[in-house]
């Protein structure tokens, strides 16, 4: 595979229409927010989920393609595999704690974690505890996604029919003739962002994706991945979520031809007031109701004076 010798920076935009994009177990689940401007946010953590989870779902059991961080994982296990594989089955079987013999072997493990993990070479990861496999800086790293406008999360009551067990049932069969309400009813609460559009930035360094082996193929990969993050992520919780833009500014060289936070300054996200573009906070949107779909939102991206060797991608 070619490896990566191009710095890239992207712009991801979704959207979420009467669901939970991302709880705050802090919070009883409601959706995130930034207490002080109202604005909803979606973890770094929760964008990386759901790339792992399509990766897991378009590339199962290939080569190159295995997950490091899944749910239920043992991640020792993983470790292990990679002593295992550099030392043979008698490697390190049943030792709780392994370490490398030296550096030369310290970076064989980590290369071989890299070549057969796609999130390790991509994110990176620490993997220094208890069978040390040293630890991985990975060349894309994504920031934490904020809503364009702030967010009201609506709580709904929703209800149950049937009972949990057979004394429960007893009990609302015993006070059937009761002013009190004792049917099969199991009350419960969930939040829903009615609408919000969100965006988050990412940045794909070539020069860690050397340390790595991150490749052009394993970047057009991630792209398919967060163009389709939310396709196979669907639940009642997250109601309707959809990648809406992916805006990529490739560089022509490892290290880039212009600061990341100008080139993300280019897309400009507004109200669409017919068929122009307001700034959130514009007088004019004073009387507009809140936006309730992705059209009453308008994306344009300046593409005049674009510095040389920056060419613009849109997914």
């Amino acid at each position: 595979m070619t490896t990566l010798s191009r710095r890239h920076d992207f712009v991801l935009i979704f959207d979420v229409t009467n669901g939970n994009p991302n709880g705050d177990p802090d919070a009883g689940n409601q959706p995130r927010l930034d207490p002080e401007t109202g604005l909803g946010l979606v973890s770094d953590v929760s964008l990386k989920r759901k790339i792992r989870n399509y990766v897991d779902l378009a590339h199962e059991g290939k080569d190159g393609h295995h997950i490091y961080v899944q749910e239920g994982a043992i991640l020792n296990e993983k470790h292990r595999q990679a002593y295992t594989a550099l030392r043979g089955d008698s490697g390190g079987k049943k030792e709780a704690k392994l370490n490398p013999k030296d550096d030369a072997e310290a970076k064989a493990l980590r290369d071989w974690m890299c070549a057969n993990f796609f999130d390790v070479r991509t994110f990176g990861a620490v993997m220094s505890t208890g069978i040390n496999c040293g630890q991985v800086k990975g060349p894309v790293q994504i920031t934490f996604a904020s809503s364009v406008e702030r967010i009201l999360p609506a709580e709904v009551t929703i209800t149950r029919m049937a009972a949990t067990n057979e004394a429960e049932k007893k009990k609302a069969e015993e006070g059937a003739d009761s002013d009190q309400r004792t049917d099969n009813r199991t009350m419960g609460r969930k939040y829903i962002v009615p609408y919000g559009l969100y965006v988050a930035h990412g940045f794909v360094s070539a020069k860690f994706a050397e340390r790595t082996g991150f490749s052009e193929a394993d970047l057009d990969l991630l792209f398919e991945a967060l163009k389709n993050a939310f396709e196979h992520d669907r639940s009642a919780a997250r109601g309707e979520m959809a990648t809406r833009k992916l805006i990529v500014f490739r560089h022509e060289n490892a290290l880039g031809n212009a600061p990341a936070h100008e080139l993300f300054e280019r897309v400009r996200i507004g109200r669409d007031l017919d068929g122009e573009l307001r700034e959130i906070g514009d007088p004019g949107l004073d009387n507009r109701p809140p936006a309730r779909k992705f059209s009453d939102y308008r994306i344009e991206i300046d593409r005049s004076d674009l510095p040389a060797g920056v060419e613009i991608l849109e997914m």
